[in-house]
C-alpha cells in the first residue's frame, strides 16, 4: 500500500484500531479449533504490522526534504 494523503493515513489508523479490536476479541473467544484460531491471529497481526509500516513509511517520506 502506498499512502499519499493525511486522509489515507487516518483511514489506515482506523482500520488498525478495528483489526486490533478484532484480534483481541478473537483471542479471548473460546474455540473448537485452536490451530485455525492461531492462523487467523497470525494473519491479523501480520496485516496490522503491514499497515503500521505503511504509516511509518508515509510519515518518513513526508518528513524528508525533497531534492530539487
Amino acid at each position: 500500500m502506498n499512502l499519499t494523503s493525511d486522509h489515507e493515513v487516518e483511514a489506515t489508523r482506523e482500520k488498525i484500531r478495528l483489526l486490533e479490536a478484532r484480534y483481541e476479541a478473537l483471542r479471548r473467544e473460546p474455540t473448537d479449533d485452536a490451530h485455525v484460531r492461531e492462523l487467523t491471529l497470525r494473519s491479523l497481526k501480520r496485516t496490522i504490522h503491514q499497515m503500521q509500516e505503511d504509516i511509518l513509511r508515509c510519515s518518513c517520506h513526508a518528513a524528508s526534504p525533497r531534492a530539487v
